[in-house]
C-alpha cells in the first residue's frame, strides 16, 4: 500500500470543537494538511476512526494482523490492547510478537504491559512478569500503559510487588488500567487513589457511579460474553467525559459482523447525543491514553472513516495514515504469514482421569450466567453412578474439567450449570487467564475426546458429539490462528451453532467457557489446581 495525496469532501465531524460542518479535508503523505469549511455536494460524513478502548486481541483467535483485516471494515482504526493472554503463555517474547506482527499492517495497535502475569498464584501459567519485566516493557515507547490491575486485593493490602508496578507506571507517566468487579465505597476509593484510572468490569450502574465519583473513567463493555452496555449506556450523556466504549473480548464470528460501530448505532438509536457517543470511542480514548491516532485535525495522521449518515452509520471507507484500508464492506489489508511460537506439553488423558468418587453429600456447582463473567455458587445433590459423581444433563449439571497444558498433571474437576448441553462436550485452550484446557460436557468419554483433540493440535477449540467431532487448531501460543479471519469466523460459527443444537442456551458458549477458569472474577471458578472461591480468594472443596 502506498500513501496517496487526495481530498475528501462531506460533512466534517469535529470531535474537538464538537461541531459538524460541510467542507473538504486534504491529505498529504498520510497527514491532514488542510480542512476548509465550504459548501460541498456530498451528504456523507467524515469522522475520526473508531477506537476500542480495551480489548484482548487474542480472544478473537486471530493474530493482530488478521484481526486488523476484519476490524477496519467496521471503521476501527486503533485498539488499546492488553496482551495479557499471550503474556501468560509466552511472557515478554509473546508481547513482542504481538507488537511486531501488528506493525506489518496499517492499523494502530496500542499495547500495554500486562500487570498480572500470572493472574493469581492459584493456577499454572506459562510465564511470569515481575517488576523488572514490567519496567522493561513500560520503558518501551510501543507500550502505552499498564494493563488492567486485576489484583485489587493486592492494591488494597499494599502488596509490595503490586505497588512497585504501579509506581513504575506513574514514574514513566503512563496510565494504569483497572479491573475491580463489584468494588465500591471506601475500597473503590483506595483502589483509585493508588493511581488506577479506568475500569471495564462494572456490571451495574450504581457501581459505575460510585467509581466515577472518585474520579475513575468507566469503559462500557460489550463483548462476545460480557455484555454491560444496556446497564451502563446512560452514562454516555450523564458523564460524557468519563466514558469510553470497549469490547474486552470478541470472538471471530462476532468481529466479522461488527465492532465498536455496533455500539455507536445502538447508542444513537437510544437517542443519546451524537457528539457524546462519537467522542466516547474517538476523543476520549485518544486523549486519555495519549494515542498516536488522528482526531481529524490539521496536522493529525489521516485516521478517518466515511459513513453514509448518523443513524445507520454504515461505514463506506476506512483510512489509516491516509491509506484506504477498507471500502464498501471489504477489507483491503492483505493477510500476513508469520511464524508461530507455543508453550504446550500436555499429554493425552483417559476418561478414568476425570472420574469423581462419591464422597457423600451435596456438591458445589458453578452457575454460569449468560452475558456475564461473574458466576453464582449453587449447592446441589449429585447424580451417582457406580460410586462416581457424574454429569446430569437432565438437570443441567455438567462436568467441568481444567487440564494443565504446561506440564503433566492430573486434571481438576468440577460441575457447572447453565451450559445446557444434552450430550457431547466442548473444549477450549482459550481459557482466561492462563490458557490451560477447559472442557464441559455431558459424559466423560466426550469430555476426554474433546480435550485430546486440543492436545493433538497443541491448542485450539473443539466439539464432540457421538461419532462426530470438529476442531480449530490455534498454533500461535495455542490461542491464535494466522489463517484467513473470515474463514476462522465461519468455522467458529459452525461450532457455535452446533453447540447450541446440543442444547446450550448461551449466546456465546465458547466465550463463556473460557471464563470458567478466570479466578479474579467471582464467585465460583475452577483452575487447573482446583475449585476456587472468588469471594474468599481461596480454594474450596467440591463436596
Amino acid at each position: 500500500m502506498e500513501k496517496q495525496n487526495f481530498e475528501l469532501e462531506g460533512q466534517i465531524v469535529d470531535v474537538v470543537s464538537k461541531r459538524i460542518f460541510p467542507g473538504k479535508v486534504s491529505i498529504t503523505d498520510g497527514r491532514i494538511t488542510k480542512i476548509s469549511e465550504e459548501y460541498v455536494d456530498s451528504n456523507n460524513y467524515i469522522l475520526p476512526g473508531l477506537v476500542d478502548a480495551h480489548i484482548h486481541v487474542e480472544s478473537s483467535m486471530l493474530i493482530p494482523s488478521e484481526f486488523a483485516r476484519l476490524a477496519v471494515v467496521h471503521g476501527t482504526v486503533a485498539t488499546v490492547s492488553d496482551p495479557h493472554e499471550i503474556a501468560n503463555v509466552l511472557g515478554i517474547p509473546g508481547v513482542m510478537f504481538m507488537i511486531e506482527n501488528g506493525r506489518k499492517v496499517p492499523f494502530k495497535f496500542n499495547f500495554g504491559a500486562s500487570s498480572c502475569v500470572p493472574a493469581t498464584a492459584f493456577e499454572t501459567a506459562g510465564a511470569s512478569l515481575g517488576v523488572d519485566e514490567i519496567t522493561a516493557l513500560l520503558s518501551m515507547p510501543e507500550i502505552r500503559y499498564l494493563s488492567e490491575m486485576m489484583n485489587f486485593p493486592g492494591v488494597l493490602h499494599g502488596d509490595m510487588e503490586v505497588m512497585a508496578k504501579l509506581e513504575v507506571a506513574k514514574r514513566l507517566g503512563k496510565p494504569i488500567d483497572g479491573h475491580a468487579p463489584g468494588l465500591m465505597g471506601e475500597d473503590a476509593k483506595r483502589y483509585i487513589e493508588a493511581g488506577i484510572t479506568t475500569d471495564h468490569e462494572c456490571f451495574t450502574k450504581p457501581e459505575a457511579l460510585d467509581k466515577i465519583k472518585f474520579g475513575m473513567k468507566i469503559l462500557i463493555r460489550e463483548g462476545s460474553a460480557a455484555k454491560n452496555f444496556e446497564a451502563l449506556c446512560s452514562l454516555i450523556d450523564e458523564y460524557p467525559e468519563m466514558v469510553m466504549l470497549c469490547s474486552d473480548d470478541k470472538h471471530p464470528n462476532d468481529l466479522a459482523e461488527g465492532h465498536i460501530n455496533e455500539l455507536v448505532v445502538r447508542a444513537l438509536k437510544k437517542g443519546f447525543d451524537f457528539m457524546n457517543v462519537i467522542r466516547s470511542c474517538t476523543y476520549n480514548p485518544v486523549t486519555h491514553y495519549n494515542l498516536p491516532v488522528g482526531l481529524l485535525q490539521i496536522g493529525d495522521p489521516a485516521d478517518m472513516i466515511v459513513v453514509d449518515d448518523l443513524i445507520g452509520f454504515h461505514v463506506q471507507a476506512t483510512y489509516v495514515d491516509g491509506l484506504i484500508v477498507a471500502e464498501n464492506g471489504k477489507t483491503l489489508i492483505n493477510s500476513v504469514a508469520d511464524f508461530p511460537s507455543n508453550n504446550f506439553t500436555a499429554d493425552p488423558i483417559e476418561s478414568e482421569a476425570i472420574q469423581v468418587p462419591d464422597l457423600k453429600g451435596d456438591i458445589r456447582v458453578i452457575k454460569a450466567l449468560d452475558g456475564q463473567l461473574i458466576t453464582e455458587s449453587l449447592r446441589l445433590s449429585p447424580k451417582i453412578a457406580n460410586g462416581f459423581v457424574t454429569a446430569d444433563p437432565d438437570r443441567d449439571i455438567l462436568k467441568l474439567v481444567v487440564k494443565n497444558r504446561y506440564y503433566h498433571a492430573q486434571p481438576a474437576i468440577g460441575f457447572v450449570s447453565g451450559f445446557g448441553l444434552k450430550q457431547g462436550a466442548i473444549a477450549s485452550c482459550v481459557a482466561h487467564d492462563s490458557h490451560n484446557i477447559v472442557a464441559v460436557g455431558a459424559d466423560d468419554e466426550s469430555i476426554t475426546r474433546a480435550i485430546n483433540l486440543i492436545i493433538s493440535s497443541k491448542g485450539g477449540i473443539s466439539i464432540v458429539d457421538g461419532d462426530h467431532e470438529m476442531s480449530i487448531p490455534l498454533p500461535f501460543a495455542g490461542i491464535m490462528s494466522d489463517q484467513d479471519g473470515y474463514g476462522i469466523a465461519q468455522l467458529y460459527q459452525q461450532m457455535d451453532e452446533w453447540t447450541k443444537r446440543l442444547g446450550s442456551p448461551l449466546r456465546a458458549p465458547y466465550m463463556t467457557l473460557s471464563f470458567m477458569a478466570l479466578l479474579v472474577i467471582p464467585y465460583l471458578k475452577l483452575s487447573d489446581k482446583g475449585l476456587f472461591d472468588g469471594e474468599k480468594f481461596a480454594f474450596t472443596s467440591l463436596f
